[in-house]
């Protein structure tokens, strides 16, 4: 595998698990030095220090609520001061609590708001002054397909598509700067988030993936790992001319099969 990022620095955000980690690995696997942010400390400490085994790159963990401005600032003062640099930032932190418009909290509502937006916000306004400050940087942020609307999460499809917004002028802004920001989109991928919405709709996780998989026409759910690739091309070179998009990453259009 070729090494597009050696020496690179990579901050990941709810990097402990899912296509956060998923995500964090891929970067290293090409020589990249990983910055692993998640709530919990333990568990972004734990994930840094298996990437770094398995890899042989420089990692560090931290714990960060992206929501929280203050351990924000101090989440990527301790990256700058481990590396001396942030090159590509990916906004991936997140969290769900699906319920019908009618029986969604206010405190649901807000809860999925603060993460998705004001985690992103936050996360991208703090590293954003470095990049400008060197003229070159990429910025990732993970929405969704339910930005299109899905039943049951008013709050989350809301949410992503304001990061889709959010891409196109943060992209506009930070272009003359040299920092390309774009978004993906997946589809149904096969993490731990989506193993408890089917265990929450009272399916067996292999047989909700095969309702879901019926609708995809390459036939198959997605897996982290694919999520991670396209991520990893729009903070490669080779995606230098590419900025305020939104690639949706999905197996192909819905259909009913």
């Amino acid at each position: 595998m070729q090494k597009r990022f050696m020496d690179k620095v990579v901050l990941v955000t709810g990097a402990a698990r899912g296509i956060g980690q998923a995500t964090a690995a891929r970067f290293a696997e090409e020589g990249a030095k990983i910055a692993v942010c998640d709530l919990s400390a333990e568990a972004a400490t734990e994930t840094a220090a298996a990437i770094a085994s398995e890899y042989g790159v420089e990692t560090i963990g931290v714990g960060c609520n992206v929501a929280d401005e203050a351990q924000v600032e101090q989440m990527v003062e301790s990256v700058l001061k481990k590396f001396g640099s942030i090159d590509c930032l990916i906004n991936n932190a997140g969290v769900t609590r699906d319920n019908l418009l009618f029986k969604m909290s206010v405190d649901d509502w807000d809860a999925v708001m603060n993460v998705h937006l004001r985690g992103t916000f936050l996360c991208t306004r703090a590293v954003q002054r470095h990049m400008v400050d060197k003229r070159a940087g990429k910025i990732v942020n993970l929405s969704s397909t339910s930005a299109l609307g899905n039943r049951g999460q008013a709050n989350y499809s809301s949410a992503k598509a304001g990061l889709q917004a959010f891409t196109r002028t943060a992209a506009v802004e930070l272009g003359p700067f040299n920092i390309n920001v774009n978004a993906v989109a997946p589809g149904f991928v096969d993490t731990e988030m989506t193993r408890q919405t089917a265990a929450r709709r009272g399916y067996e996780v292999e047989e909700y993936k095969a309702m879901r998989a019926k609708s995809i026409p390459l036939g198959r759910v997605g897996v982290p790992r694919d999520i991670a690739n396209v991520i990893a091309f729009l903070c490669s070179e080779d995606a230098s001319f590419v900025s305020g998009q939104i690639i949706y990453v999905k197996g192909g259009p819905e259909t009913v099969r």
